[in-house]
């Protein structure tokens, strides 16, 4: 896994630089726990079943992290610049003495340009092709192929006899530069996010602060080929969008209002669902890999909420705490920080609604691993026949704890 480590140098000059970490993680087995782990835990500790193997030096503060499938070595990250950056944390050294804030900085494999104005937050990388997309403050949504770098070099394989271990062998090295080679102009506004069709190396989908969602198909004109103006109401800005790659014609957006929506590609006239539980925008949201209509969103109010849109009927609304839909499976609450990214354990049918999120803030920024017990999104009727099982004992221990035995007078 990749993980971002940033460091305010305005309030602590003495801080190590920022860095792009990569790191191991140990999942347990369902239903199973390490003990020490309940009985000693602290979110204020290290776990021990993530481990960092390289430390990278990153130029300013990693805002976004995403991997190029295809190439798990291979990163790109946005920062506050116009620029970003492309590691291939194969090749790069390991950065693992101690530093202090005058530290010379890792260099970047490449750096990719085009971007007028700060691109911060808006990221995304194909499936289908070494494509990165990015959004900034220029309004623009840019596009390029890390195939044209180098002839394609940039996402061979490392070779870790070749990679040399000091990190003086940066000094000096000037980073290769791409320019975009696409700039889609339609938001007006700050670009806050933007995904690629899952599967497709033409058709994207963006969000911003001019409160659109916006559909692209860079086959066609470098113009949207879809728009949804005020998606979430007059008044609020949109900062996240996920496209479902079980179901390609569903689309869903996070707003600064906390509200989500879910969008049917085919007709745009009007959301599907609504939902309005975050009582704090909605910064991130992922659609499950493994499970049709299951949608994962999170803000700044310390939580992730759960979506099966299978459940219950029609679009349904929820108001705070006070009322939830059907359609929220799950709400995880143990982050004590506005939560920044999560992601859902890819790749792994066999281990499904396990997840990785992160938080910020000072004393709550922190990584969590979880998963949802399986007894909370499996079919009822198999939950009640395996309870069934073990009635007697279920029974048994309950009639122990509520009647005492009575001694008599």
């Amino acid at each position: 896994m990749y993980l971002s480590q940033r460091t305010d140098a305005n309030i602590n000059t003495k801080s190590p630089p920022n860095a792009l970490l990569v790191a191991t993680a140990e999942l347990c087995e369902w239903r199973v726990a390490a003990a020490e782990a309940i009985l000693n835990f602290s979110d204020a500790d290290q776990s021990q079943q993530v481990k960092v193997i390289k430390t990278i030096l990153h130029p300013g503060e990693v805002n976004k992290i995403r991997e190029v499938p295809g190439h798990s070595e291979v990163v790109v990250t946005h920062t506050d610049s116009k620029e970003l950056y492309v590691w291939h944390t194969g090749r790069q050294p390991n950065r693992k003495e101690k530093v202090t804030a005058s530290a010379a900085l890792s260099v970047a494999d490449l750096t990719l340009i085009g971007h007028t104005a700060d691109a911060e937050f808006a990221l995304g990388v194909a499936t289908a092709a070494p494509l990165v997309a990015s959004g900034g403050k220029d309004k623009s949504v840019m596009v390029w192929n890390l195939a044209d770098a180098d002839g394609g070099a940039l996402l061979a394989r490392a070779d870790p006899d070749a990679v040399d271990p000091n990190p003086k062998a940066d000094a000096g090295r000037a980073p290769s530069r791409l320019d975009a080679q696409s700039r889609l102009k339609g938001h007006t506004d700050t670009v806050e996010d933007v995904v690629w069709r899952p599967d497709s190396a033409a058709e994207l989908a963006s969000v911003g602060d001019d409160r659109a969602l916006l559909f692209w198909d860079t086959r066609a004109a470098h113009s949207p080929a879809g728009r949804v103006p005020d998606a979430h109401g007059p008044a609020h800005d949109l900062h996240c969008v996920d496209w479902s790659a079980l179901q390609p014609h569903l689309v869903a957006t996070g707003a600064a209002d906390g509200s989500v929506r879910v969008w049917d590609k085919r007709e745009l006239a009007r959301p599907l669902h609504i939902f309005a539980v975050h009582v704090k925008p909605t910064m991130r949201m992922e659609w499950s890999p493994t499970h049709e209509g299951v949608l994962a969103s999170g803000g700044e109010d310390r939580r992730i909420c759960i979506w099966d849109l299978n459940r219950g009927a029609g679009g349904g609304t929820g108001d705070g705490d006070a009322k939830r839909p059907p359609q929220l499976m799950f709400l995880h609450s143990g982050h004590r920080g506005g939560v920044a990214d999560f992601q859902w354990v890819p790749g792994e049918p066999a281990d499904p609604f396990t997840m990785a999120s992160v938080s910020d803030n000072g004393v709550g920024g922190t990584l969590q691993l979880w998963r949802i017990n399986d007894m909370i999104w499996r079919p009822e009727d198999v939950v009640l026949a395996e309870l069934e099982e073990h009635r007697d004992f279920i029974l048994n221990a309950k009639n122990k704890k509520q009647a005492p035995a009575v001694t008599p007078l």
